[in-house]
């Protein structure tokens, strides 16, 4: 019998999997974050409130032992790197799905754009044809494959799907490598893509307490459940490194271009480089989510202004100083 409000994070020091956590403990959840050292991860900054359950994604028992008495499961594992996607990631979902069988309990995942090629682009909705071209994107369609699946079987899914993300405890994100460095005040800032082709990016807050929402809402919820998050989206994509450079008080900063001939020289020896390479398109393409189910169903999609954002994001990573 599983109880109402205890939930279980599956990558709670991630971005993500963290901004949900943090969202739920701040509305009065019981959450669980399962890590093989608990004692480092109590460690880690925005992890406070958290639970810590030792185990391993990659065990079935580990993450069956930490759901009981959950009611969600919320899958945010990731290989770090890009490193052996292949191999670990859909056998860590696999683990998710197992505890939640078990225990009764919805699953939550974070789905990305990585599941849709070119043919689809601009205007992405719940019902787009995923026909990716690329490795990683074959394996999230896989992913969301077996959970829909998952779902006909008895255990509902709920999935929310959102760009590239920035925010505070993002963890390994385009924003800190492509836009403004973190650990230090910014002094130069890129952008990686064709500056005035759109592109969608994820203030980790507001797609937190949206997934969160949504999960307080799932008795209202289908078994398998897909809902699109637009966030901050930018007509010109590079609005939003002049929205940095903003936020730091020096509007008339350079943007850069990013480095990609380093990316390319790289690539034969840094595994994340190829896919950092296969992922291009995303960011040589208008791509745009189309939230008209999400905003209808809540309301209103949760929105922090871009201005606050960025400044919460930038101190968060130590590379704007508190005023």
């Amino acid at each position: 019998m599983t109880q109402e409000k205890i939930a279980l994070v599956v990558g709670a020091t991630g971005g993500v999997g963290g901004a949900v956590a943090r969202v739920l403990v701040g509305r009065g959840w019981t959450v669980r974050g399962l890590n093989r050292d608990p004692a480092v991860a109590a460690t880690k900054a925005g992890g406070e409130g958290i639970e810590w359950v030792k185990g391993d994604a990659m065990n079935a028992g580990d993450v069956v032992a930490a759901a009981q008495g959950a009611s969600i499961i919320f899958h945010g594992a990731n290989p770090p790197g890009y490193r052996n996607w292949k191999g670990l990631a859909l056998p860590m979902l696999e683990s998710t799905i197992a505890a939640a069988k078990a225990v009764g309990a919805r699953i939550v995942f974070p789905g990305t754009v990585y599941n849709f090629g070119p043919d689809v682009l601009p205007l992405i909705d719940e019902g787009s044809p995923q026909k990716p071209t690329t490795r990683k994107g074959k394996i999230r369609v896989a992913m969301e494959d077996r959970l829909r699946e998952t779902a006909a079987a008895g255990t509902p899914v709920l999935i929310v799907r959102a760009g590239d993300f920035f925010g505070p405890h993002a963890g390994n994100n385009w924003f800190a490598s492509g836009i403004a460095a973190a650990g230090a005040p910014v002094k130069v800032i890129r952008y990686p893509g064709k500056r005035d082709i759109g592109h969608d990016w994820a203030y980790l807050p507001d797609l937190a307490e949206t997934m969160v929402q949504l999960i307080e809402r799932a008795d209202e919820l289908a078994p398998f459940e897909v809902f699109h998050f637009r966030g901050h989206y930018f007509e010109r994509g590079v609005d939003i490194s002049r929205g940095v450079a903003a936020a730091i008080g020096r509007p008339e900063m350079k943007i850069r271009a990013f480095p990609w001939f380093a990316v390319y020289l790289g690539s034969p020896f840094v595994e994340m480089f190829k896919e950092l390479i296969e992922m291009r398109y995303l960011w040589m393409e208008r791509l745009e989510l189309d939230n008209r189910k999400l905003v209808s169903f809540l309301g209103k999609e949760p929105h922090t202004p871009l201005s606050e954002a960025l400044r919460t994001t930038l101190i968060g990573m130590g590379a704007m100083q508190r005023a």
